[in-house]
């Protein structure tokens, strides 16, 4: 397993979804998955500590753990398969591990709020981490910070995903196309 720490979230300028962008401890070797908006503006609140009036999802999950007198270690990535990551959270529960079947947005919105490790499989990363090229040009950025980020010098870094970004399929269905066509017009039924 891999150490990796969440880089940042991403939004696509291209069609607005959101990506969450993992690095490799001590290394410029990037993971990026593909997420909802909601989990990314759960990571995000946990990231830069902001306080909620209520407890979200991720909290309450949270709670429940800390109230059933067990502790998250750590979280994990530990599979891909045709495209979906798979994500694993890691319990102790009166000393025994415990692994429990999770998206990995899931897993690491709660490892923002518990501040614990997160580790990717070797295979993950391998097949899907990206290594950005010395000399990335970057013209015009197809990744933007979400809304709140500060921005910094990952943008920069962040430019080796514009290539992935063009090369990937996104099987929308035809309702979730984006066009702007106007369905064809219906024939007048006769009654």
């Amino acid at each position: 397993m891999i150490e990796v720490v969440i880089d940042s979230i991403r939004v696509s300028l291209t069609n607005q979804q959101r990506i969450v962008v993992l690095r490799e401890v001590n290394k410029e070797r990037y993971l990026p998955i593909w997420i909802g908006p909601f989990e990314a503006e759960a990571i995000t609140i946990a990231m830069q500590e902001i306080e909620v009036a209520r407890p979200q999802t991720h909290d309450l999950v949270k709670n429940i753990i800390k109230q059933l007198d067990a502790r998250l270690v750590r979280v994990e990535v530990v599979a891909l398969q045709e495209d979906v990551f798979f994500g694993v959270l890691v319990l102790e529960v009166n000393g025994h591990e415990v692994r429990i079947d999770s998206r990995p947005s899931d897993a690491l919105a709660l490892a923002a709020r518990v501040h614990i490790p997160i580790l990717v499989a070797d295979d993950v990363m391998n097949t899907a981490g990206l290594i950005p090229e010395e000399e990335v040009q970057q013209e015009g950025a197809l990744l933007a910070p979400l809304q709140g980020e500060e921005p910094d010098d990952t943008s920069s870094r962040l430019s080796v995903f514009e290539d992935f970004l063009k090369d990937l399929d996104f099987n929308l269905p035809d309702d979730q196309s984006g066009d702007d066509e106007e369905p064809p017009e219906e024939p007048d039924q006769k009654q």
